[in-house]
């Protein structure tokens, strides 16, 4: 694989490498996002980040810039590892999708095959029946605290979104979930949710294996991914988390509240993957760098290899709904590990149809575009600017804005 560094003099050096066209919309990349970065760092949206662009399985583009930890000093570089967030979520979804095709657990099971105990009510008593592939797709019924407001159920039962309340056992978070009403019948509608929290669950019971080790055997390690997991010991690696404030973003506290979605919070607790009595947060709990969640990228593109077959990776960059996950947002479905784009028009946006595509509470980004070969992976340590605010849609509009006049033959 081809790095090219971002330092100017390595561009002269590869004008006599690389062909003219190749050279001049590299360049030209290059200097879209090396503005887009230090605008967003100038105007102190964001404190660092590391964005990586890889095309045609290649990598064009990588800089880590601005302060891993602005207080120390300490500058971001391309092996600084953050808090994953919902980047978790397509690890922990491939670990699954993994375990299916090698049968040791199916789409249509129970999950109280798995999880006997856990059996979420509706409203009106009923006990429905939970999927796997239901917990996969975010159609089970279940939610997250932060779409509720403070007397939410799920804030009544102390239920913890997989990002705060160290300690916190998997049984004992499940019993909580278990213990509110699910928001509607499985299978009926789509909401994004605590699914993937019990998915992990499940892949624990099904191999007897805490889910650090499934997702390491059957995700990480085959992929090289020597500093993603659910801990670190390379806390001198480990980037300072912000929240975005004027006139500058500060550090999270010990607890932090954010505002999210229409007036709710959400809930961090930065050094919760510290305590090793926390429940692996399927959902949210890992930690990694970018080149390593760029290697899983690639071995999307890569029709899955070494770690699926290529046709499971056409059923993840496919709606998994029935059209249920529209309501997202408009021109948005979902597949398995992230929103599809069913309608670039509709969704405002230069990526092809079919980009699959999700983000980071933390403060990330990342997409997959499968028809033009371009895969984006944009860590930050400041929420949300760097989840779903300006930054990510200018790294995203300079990517495509570089690539429009490409006469690249690959």
């Amino acid at each position: 694989m081809k790095q090219y560094s971002t330092t100017p003099i390595f561009f002269w050096l590869l004008l006599f490498l690389l062909p003219t066209t190749t050279f001049a919309n590299q360049l030209e990349l290059t200097e879209r996002l090396n503005t887009v970065i230090d605008q967003a760092i100038d105007e102190q949206r964001i404190v660092g980040a590391v964005v990586l662009v890889s095309e045609h399985g290649e990598l064009v583009y990588q800089r880590a810039a601005g302060f891993a930890d602005r207080e120390a000093q300490r500058p971001m570089t391309l092996d600084t590892i953050f808090r994953l967030s919902s980047v978790s979520k397509p690890l922990v979804t491939a670990a699954a999708l993994k375990l299916i095709e090698e049968h040791k657990i199916s789409l249509d099971d129970p999950v109280t095959k798995y999880l006997p105990n856990f059996k979420p009510k509706l409203a009106d008593g009923t006990t429905p029946i939970i999927t796997i592939k239901q917990l996969l797709t975010h159609t089970a019924g279940l939610n997250y605290g932060f779409f509720e407001g403070d007397t939410g159920p799920y804030h009544q039962a102390k239920v913890s979104d997989g990002l705060d309340q160290p300690g916190l056992s998997m049984e004992e978070n499940l019993q909580r979930i278990a213990s509110v009403p699910l928001i509607y019948k499985p299978g009926t509608n789509w909401k994004y949710s605590l699914a993937i929290d019990v998915l992990g669950a499940v892949l624990s019971k099904a191999t007897n294996q805490p889910l650090s080790e499934v997702v390491a055997t059957y995700v990480t390690k085959p992929l090289a991914m020597q500093d993603t997991g659910f801990t670190t010991n390379a806390i001198d690696r480990l980037a300072t988390p912000y929240t975005n404030d004027n006139p500058e973003p500060q550090p999270m506290k010990e607890q932090t509240e954010l505002p999210i979605m229409g007036g709710s919070k959400i809930s961090f607790v930065p050094n919760r993957y510290a305590n090793l009595n926390s429940y692996p947060s399927g959902g949210a709990g890992m930690l990694g760098t970018a080149p390593d969640f760029m290697h899983f990228l690639q071995a999307i593109e890569d029709n899955g290899q070494p770690i699926l077959t290529g046709s499971t990776v056409q059923q993840m960059l496919k709606d998994q709904t029935n059209g249920l996950a529209q309501s997202y947002d408009l021109g948005w479905s979902f597949g398995y590990g992230g929103a599809i784009l069913e309608n670039p028009t509709l969704a405002k946006t230069p990526q092809s149809q079919g980009t699959i595509q999700w983000g980071g509470v933390y403060g990330h980004n990342w997409f997959y575009d499968p028809v033009k070969k371009i895969a984006v992976v944009i860590f930050t340590n400041t929420a949300l600017e760097g989840m779903y605010g300006q930054f990510p849609n200018d790294i995203r509009d300079a990517v495509y804005n570089s690539y429009s006049n490409s006469t690249i033959e690959k």
